[in-house]
């Protein structure tokens, strides 16, 4: 048996002039010995020999190129002429119409894969056999019409426009005949004037005669409500709008702030702040009872581009009828330490709303009745409901409950006319007055921190807190005045003598204002009181008529 070493050793020719056998004497060059070797192997003499029979990357084991040349899964498909005229080592090369290049893109023959698709639909989507597309829709040719001025004045007009193009430049139209300003008109123009007939020209005058009056003469209008020096001012003519101005302040000088809306919150910062009003006016009207509502951004937001924390709610709760009717009448004061408070407010009105108008027969049923533990549980009831849900909307959406505290006062008016008392409640700051016979009472609820200008950091706020104080108010005396406001004009009112003169003068005449008039009185001003104004008012008919409506 032949050792592994020299079953695997490759015939190599032997090598320069000696002859070891005492044969034909050894070729001496490696030309030689190529033509030593018998025909078809190796090159031609008409060709140079490969210095090196194979290429570095050709080169391989020997045990392996013979387990190849042996398998015929690496037989050459195209086997070459061993006579042919290929050197050794090389073959030649076709290339292949499926082989690319890597810089080389594969495209696909176009062909037509609709039939193919309307298989893969289905069936009631397939289209019908002989189905044939229709041709791409084509706007029609119109023939050309009259120029607008030929549609307009007729075929006559000495100066017509070609349509669609652009009008050639006319001469202004003479001056119309007469003094302009004067009333009294004719029609139809001069002959021979080429304006179109159909225009109306004043009328001059005749020689020695007045103009006709159309109207009152002008003269002074009576200035806004509340005027002190009663109209008196410049020359206001009939062609003069009176408006009403900024709004009155206490003191000789008005506060810093302009009183007016200022920097708005960004989008990109809080979609829910950039998106609320900076001003909000409500009301309703029923037989012998008027509310008016307002909320305002304070001066202190508008300058920060703060959002109005502050929030009120005018609704009807109950079924049907008068006798089944309840007004709810509410106000929030969102916490200025919280992030979120402008939507608290917010959430947390329309909660108390949606909770309490299935138990408006109950909450009158209480007051009829005088039942103050029974309307405490009922608004307990509520509160708890309303902060419940703002805590899970929070939750849910990766907040904090705490970042939407809110403070929060109500009252429960009935729309029956025989039923006087009004229901109440309360949680956190805020305050409730009665103007009453032109005397205001800024502490309904028995709140001894009411009007002290004292800032409770502490209060008591929902979601955090959920009991609420409530009450029992009446029976409403005819023309009474109920306010339920937030600090930001409980506070002032309880402090400043001269608002509340004012509003005493504004709201206790008997008459109640409209929107726009309750807005300019109520935005008062008073130095160092820059926080959001809110507030709800309910005017008692002062005659008793329940037919106001």
């Amino acid at each position: 048996m032949k050792k592994r070493s020299e079953r695997y050793e490759q015939p190599v020719p032997p090598q320069g002039n000696t002859d070891a056998d005492g044969g034909d004497p050894a070729p001496s060059s490696l030309d030689e010995t190529w033509a030593s070797l018998p025909p078809g192997i190796g090159p031609t003499p008409a060709e140079q020999p490969d210095p090196y029979p194979y290429t570095y990357p050709q080169q391989q084991d020997p045990r392996r190129q013979d387990a190849r040349d042996q398998d015929p899964r690496h037989q050459d498909p195209h086997p070459q002429d061993p006579r042919g005229q290929v050197p050794r080592g090389q073959v030649p090369y076709e290339r292949d119409p499926y082989e690319r290049d890597s810089y080389e893109r594969y495209q696909r023959p176009e062909r037509d894969r609709r039939p193919e698709q309307d298989q893969q639909r289905p069936e009631r989507d397939r289209l019908p056999e002989g189905y044939q597309r229709p041709e791409p829709y084509r706007l029609p040719e119109y023939p050309e019409r009259q120029g607008p001025y030929q549609e307009r004045y007729g075929e006559g007009y000495p100066e017509q426009a070609p349509y669609p193009g652009r009008s050639p430049e006319r001469a202004p139209y003479p001056e119309p005949p007469g003094v302009p300003g004067v009333p009294g008109r004719r029609t139809g123009p001069e002959s021979g004037s080429g304006v179109p007939g159909g225009v109306e020209w004043p009328e001059a005058p005749q020689a020695g005669t007045a103009a006709p009056e159309t109207g009152p003469a002008p003269g002074p209008v009576p200035g806004p409500a509340g005027d002190r020096d009663g109209g008196a001012g410049p020359d206001r003519t009939a062609s003069t709008v009176p408006t009403l101005g900024a709004p009155r302040h206490s003191g000789p000088k008005p506060p810093l702030y302009a009183p007016h809306p200022g920097r708005l919150p960004s989008v990109r910062d809080d979609l829910d702040a950039a998106v609320l009003p900076d001003i909000v006016v409500d009301g309703a009207t029923y037989p012998g009872l008027t509310v008016r509502a307002a909320s305002v951004r304070g001066d202190s937001h508008r300058y920060e581009s703060g959002p109005r924390q502050d929030s009120l709610c005018v609704a009807r709760l109950g079924g049907p009828g008068e006798e089944n009717g309840l007004l709810l009448l509410a106000v929030a004061d969102g916490v200025g330490s919280a992030a979120r408070s402008h939507v608290g407010s917010q959430d947390v009105c329309r909660r108390i709303a949606l909770f309490l108008d299935p138990y408006a027969d109950e909450v009158i049923a209480a007051l009829r009745a005088g039942d103050r533990p029974a309307l405490g549980a009922l608004v307990n009831s509520a509160v708890g409901s309303a902060a419940e849900g703002l805590t899970q909307r929070v939750t849910q959406r990766g907040g904090r409950p705490a970042e939407h505290a809110t403070t929060l006062r109500g009252l429960l008016v009935p729309l029956d006319p025989e039923l006087r008392e009004r229901a109440w409640f309360t949680v956190g700051d805020g305050g409730a007055a009665l103007l009453r016979d032109g005397v205001w009472d800024t502490d309904v609820f028995g709140e001894e921190q009411a009007g002290s200008g004292v800032i409770d950091t502490g209060t008591a706020a929902l979601p955090g807190s959920r009991l609420a104080r409530s009450g029992i108010h009446g029976p409403a005396a005819p023309g009474d005045v109920f306010v339920l406001s937030t600090d930001g004009l409980s506070t002032p009112l309880a402090g400043d003598a001269g608002m509340r003169d004012f509003l005493a003068a504004a709201w206790g005449q008997g008459e109640v204002p409209g929107p726009v008039d309750f807005l300019w009185q109520f935005q008062y001003r008073v130095k160092s009181y820059d926080d959001d104004r809110t507030a709800v008012c309910l005017w008692e008919d002062p005659a008793g008529r329940r037919d106001t409506v």
